[in-house]
């Protein structure tokens, strides 16, 4: 089932068309609570203390705290709850009532195994104030002697839209939200720890067109990944040519390369400075490397499938001169990264001119993509999910925003979310081994946008599977390569409620 990323004003949009659509709000606070207080019960030791606290706003986030604490409080627990007032809403005070004759009122007379935030809900912004204030303080209070925290939609003081995090605001170890992932929770993952999106029925009634972008998973990616057949042969697996590696840059191809072969493709071959030639071919012995040409032409061109242009391409004035020739004289399908990006900084005009009229993926990080339009790298991360529409529209091109959650868009304004990844790839060399990934599947496919798309989460999947039972600190770029092919078949199993899953991220 699909899980889409949205706003505070897109999720109530969603929970309102779901209530018009013949769903009480009762029932969906009720399952939301029940889906929570399983996810609860299942990370408990069973050898641990059975004590829990509920922490209940006033407002329908508290009413599905106070189904949590009666389903709690049926499977055995000890349960108090904290009330930070009276309900507000008639779901939310239904609830209460049902729940009140199972638990104790107010705080407990010791430590606590777990913590129920249900203060506030999505709708909540701005400083905190009074009693949630308080709950939010007891509530780090109780983490710091070692409970288990659990959020509910999203923790308390966090902005369900920006991301902007109030004083005090509670840090989680599992956050349990409902039917769609909230665009804070990409934004600060590691407020939110365990992140797990449960169906309680929205996707199923409250089919909306607003425009959120599609959370993709393992199941979209393989459904999108051109297939390598019995009888695939290193001409039917595509060629790529890959252009960069001025001096003293030819690691920047050597990654490029091998993150391609790592994703499939049949025979690379990398045009180069005359003085990278050969620590290319000693460092990727399976590709062949070549000086590049002053005007590209004869076979050269017409040899790949696809043209990737932009790892270690050198300075400005002298990348911009060999992008425009190479692209001047090759019409197919092209991958810009890097320097490529960096030579049109301020004239993204010149650029859409040469990329028109092919398919086309651009994969800048944040400063990159800032450079290119000209604005401040802090106005893109604060609308990284709309900023790549204007631009890829500007440049006939599927732009792949780079980041946390990395943001793909087409020309056509149809975008996607991928938030696979640690911080492994936060090094320099990454953005490289994504080039070549996305220019493997640019070449074997006819979707640039699925293409681009497939490539950032394979990519995040990877580091994912090389950090997996280590320190961010000991991972390096070999182990995320070591990793690409294990990344084509490794998913979590997901098991109902959970529509999907993204564990805490980075080192503690």
């Amino acid at each position: 089932m699909n899980v889409h990323v949205v706003t505070a004003e897109q999720a109530a949009a969603r929970d309102t068309a779901a209530i018009d659509a013949g769903i009480p709000s009762t029932q969906l606070m009720r399952s939301a609570g029940l889906a929570a207080a399983q996810l609860v019960l299942d990370r408990l030791s069973p050898h641990a203390g059975r004590r829990a606290l509920v922490c209940c706003g006033p407002g329908n986030n508290g009413g599905d705290g106070w189904i949590v604490a009666a389903a709690l409080a049926r499977a055995g627990l000890h349960v108090s709850v904290r009330e930070t007032g009276e309900p507000r809403t008639d779901a939310a005070a239904a609830a209460r009532q049902d729940a009140v004759g199972h638990v104790s009122l107010g705080l407990p007379s010791g430590p606590v195994d777990v913590v129920i935030d249900a203060l506030l809900g999505t709708g909540a912004t701005g400083p905190l104030r009074g009693a949630i204030a308080d709950a939010a303080r007891g509530i780090a209070d109780a983490r710091a002697g070692g409970a288990l925290v659990v959020a509910l939609d999203l923790p308390t003081g966090l902005d369900a839209t920006s991301g902007v995090l109030a004083d005090a605001a509670v840090r989680a170890d599992l956050t349990v939200t409902f039917g769609t992932v909230k665009r804070a929770h990409l934004l600060v993952r590691g407020q939110c720890g365990d992140i797990v999106a449960v169906d309680i029925g929205l996707a199923r009634h409250a089919q909306l067109d607003d425009g959120a972008p599609l959370l993709i998973d393992d199941s979209w990616v393989r459904a999108r990944t051109p297939a390598i057949g019995a009888e695939a042969h290193k001409g039917t697996r595509r060629r790529l040519l890959i252009v960069g590696g001025d001096r003293g840059m030819a690691g920047a191809v050597a990654l490029a390369a091998r993150g391609a072969m790592r994703a499939g493709i049949g025979m690379v071959r990398v045009c180069v400075h005359a003085a990278s030639v050969a620590p290319l071919q000693a460092a990727v012995p399976e590709a062949t490397a070549v000086e590049w040409p002053e005007v590209p032409d004869g076979p050269l061109v017409g040899w790949p499938h696809v043209l990737l242009i932009g790892p270690g391409l050198g300075e400005r004035e002298a990348a911009r001169r060999r992008t425009t020739a190479w692209l001047t004289v090759w019409s197919g399908p092209v991958v810009l990264d890097a320097d490529a990006l960096n030579a049109f900084a301020g004239d993204e005009s010149a650029l859409g001119d040469l990329l028109d009229g092919r398919p086309a993926i651009i994969t800048p990080h944040p400063l990159e993509f800032a450079r290119l339009i000209g604005v401040d790298v802090d106005t893109v991360l604060e609308e990284r999910f709309e900023i790549g529409a204007r631009l890829a529209r500007a440049l006939h091109a599927v732009v792949l925003l780079k980041g946390v959650p990395t943001v793909i868009t087409a020309p056509d304004g149809a975008s996607v979310v991928s938030a696979a990844g640690t911080p492994v790839l936060g090094s320099a060399g990454s953005g490289d081994i994504l080039a070549g990934i996305a220019a493997t599947l640019l070449a074997q496919g006819d979707d640039p946008l699925a293409a681009a798309a497939c490539a950032a989460w394979i990519h995040g999947r990877a580091g994912e599977l090389a950090n997996a039972g280590r320190s961010v600190r000991g991972v390096v770029l070999d182990d995320v390569l070591a990793s690409l092919g294990h990344a084509w078949t490794s998913s979590p199993v997901l098991a109902p409620p959970a529509l999907a899953v993204l564990p805490r991220v980075g080192d503690p």
